[in-house]
């Protein structure tokens, strides 16, 4: 762990910093030293990844204490509005920049997440249209809509994970996973150990597993951990100015409503609307019981048997990030996603829209590697030239659940260590271009 050699000092405003010229005797006790405190802004999949690998990456005699602050709570943002599939692959089925490293980090997360929630008496696992579960390993299927999409998915399927692979079956074998499925080159691909998650119950066991780690290190007398939610807004970074080591910027599209950042960062915003849909209670014939979710032009996130989201709409350049969905825009919403969602469920057209939801996402730029999220120290452009204080970790996109567990570890190694080279490259080149 990067930060178990360091020793702590106190700076001229009263902060403990790291100091290669004082260290304290192994007889001194670790409650005797002023905690590090850390802020992290949001509390979606970035933000509570991070807060999670601050706690979990850090030495154990480390005095620590982390603040989050988002001003709706958990997962109030896009990461609670997102579909939940998982798989390491991009649309034309590649495997994405570090998608194993990325795949195997997120079920790791999740797991850890679970068991967070199953351990917990305060946790209420009783949600019924997703039959108590925050992970679904129900699989994906993605059936070939085009001879290029056909021709692309076939090449790939042969170059997948052993951990996720990809399946290609005929026609029957897709119609037998889902009756009536529309599968028009007779081939589809299947996913069998891609997961589906209910978003917005997983980020509240990740935040009880924070809590978890909290306790367990501080009951262990070595060290002192504290971690606070405050459902409030930063308006301006600097607003902290003085009162952290260092503070991580997790806001996704919000970040560049800052004023420190704001046409700084090169994000793009892209808001998308999802739909609810249920089976009428007159209707018997179900979605079956252990059936993959569907990916094509349109997706289909199943909850259960007889709830499902559809989405996502593609809004850019939209500054709206409120989840509140007007009835005229809904119906927009209906207008693009059914037609594409019919031509592969047909079946669909039995189910009943009941609600919709939205989420401002922030798309970063395309690289060589793909779309990749933004990380890195931003103090030259936040104005302080104080060390490694100011830290951005955004951009996630349309695929943050699969990122956010590993660039959660590597940002708080780095934040830690204060050494911003131990984030790839590739993460932190963005910050060359502007």
């Amino acid at each position: 762990m990067m930060a178990q050699s360091r020793c702590w000092g106190l700076n001229s405003r009263g902060i403990s910093t790291p100091s290669p010229f004082l260290c304290l005797s192994s007889s001194t006790s670790s409650f005797s030293r002023p905690p590090l405190r850390y802020a992290v802004l949001g509390a979606g999949f970035a933000g509570l990844s991070v807060a999670f690998h601050l706690l979990s990456e850090s030495a154990k005699e480390l005095n620590l204490c982390i603040d989050i602050y988002d001003e709706i709570g958990i997962g109030g943002g896009a990461s609670g509005v997102s579909g939940g599939l998982i798989h390491p692959y991009s649309p034309k089925a590649k495997l994405l920049w570090r998608g194993a490293e990325c795949w195997n980090e997120c079920l790791r997360l999740l797991s850890t997440a679970e068991t967070a929630a199953m351990c917990s008496d305060d946790f209420d696992l009783g949600v019924s249209d997703f039959h108590g579960l925050i992970v679904q390993k129900r699989g994906i299927l993605r059936p070939a809509v085009s001879m290029k999409n056909l021709l692309l998915l076939s090449d790939n399927a042969r170059n997948c994970l052993s951990s996720c692979r990809i399946e290609t079956i005929d026609k029957e074998a897709a119609q037998n996973l889902v009756p009536d499925l529309c599968v028009p080159f007779n081939t589809a691909f299947h996913m069998p150990q891609a997961v589906n998650i209910h978003p917005q119950r997983y980020l509240q066991a990740l935040y009880v597993a924070c809590e978890n780690l909290v306790k367990e290190q501080s009951s262990s007398g070595i060290g002192e951990k504290e971690l606070h939610l405050h459902k409030k807004s930063v308006h301006k970074i600097l607003d902290l100015e003085g009162e952290y080591q260092a503070v991580i910027i997790c806001l996704g599209a919000k970040a560049d409503m800052l004023p420190e950042l704001a046409g700084r960062i090169p994000l793009r915003t892209c808001r998308g609307v999802v739909a609810h849909l249920k089976l009428p209670d007159d209707i018997r014939e179900e979605y079956p019981e252990l059936g993959p979710s569907i990916l094509s032009d349109a997706w289909l996130a199943i909850q259960g048997p007889r709830s499902l989201y559809m989405g996502s709409t593609w809004e850019w350049k939209s500054r709206n990030s409120s989840p509140n969905v007007s009835t005229s825009e809904a119906s927009k919403a209906l207008e693009e996603l059914l037609p594409k969602a019919y031509a592969i469920y047909p079946d669909l057209k039995n189910w009943t829209f009941t609600t919709a939801r939205a989420g401002l996402r922030a798309m970063p730029p395309l690289t060589p590697h793909g779309s990749l999220p933004l990380l890195g120290c931003v103090n030259d452009i936040v104005g302080e030239n104080n060390g490694c204080k100011y830290w951005l970790f955004g951009g996630l996109g349309a695929r943050g659940l699969l990122y956010h567990g590993w660039l959660g570890k590597l940002m708080a190694q780095a934040v830690l260590a204060c050494n911003e080279q131990l984030i790839p490259s590739e993460l932190t080149s963005w910050k060359k271009r502007i």
